[in-house]
């Protein structure tokens, strides 16, 4: 049982006949005193002490019916969604992003410096690479800076 207790720390006791069962159950004794039909000890992970609850019986007719209740009622309506008009752009284009907030202190760096690369933004900016990128991107698109070419081995 102490797996059990382990995987379920939140414990409910009904009616049981001796302390034994009592303890195994709550690790302490009380659910052989309980009355019965729906009387119980709940006891949640942060308590101390067991709550004594009652709970409610409910027959498998009454189940049923409101089963059945439930069944017959008003469907929601949902207009249906036409997928051919769905733009067929990427998501990307879709979704603009907000302009970065260091975007004008990154282009005054640009125009300060000959060489800059999205590290050379890390240092100066105190920012995280991806930041860095999306501001060299934003840069390039500005025109203010080109995309770098990759050094040629002879």
């Amino acid at each position: 049982t102490g797996l059990i207790k382990a995987n379920f720390p939140t414990r409910i006791s009904f009616a049981v006949t001796s302390h034994v069962d009592s303890r195994t159950i709550l690790d302490m004794v009380g659910a052989e005193k309980l009355l019965g039909r729906g009387d119980m000890l709940y006891m949640p992970t942060e308590a101390s002490k067991p709550k004594r609850l009652q709970g409610s019986f409910v027959s498998d007719a009454e189940i049923e019916r409101l089963v059945y209740f439930w069944g017959n009622q008003r469907q929601i309506e949902v207009s249906p969604v036409d997928f051919d008009e769905v733009a067929e752009r990427p998501l990307s284009a879709q979704i603009a992003a907000p302009p970065d907030t260091l975007l004008e202190e990154a282009k005054r760096l640009a125009q300060e410096h000959k060489h800059i690369s999205a590290s050379f933004l890390q240092r100066r900016l105190r920012i995280g690479y991806p930041r860095a990128a999306r501001l060299m991107e934003a840069l390039e698109q500005a025109g203010l800076v080109e995309t770098a070419q990759p050094k040629r081995e002879s």
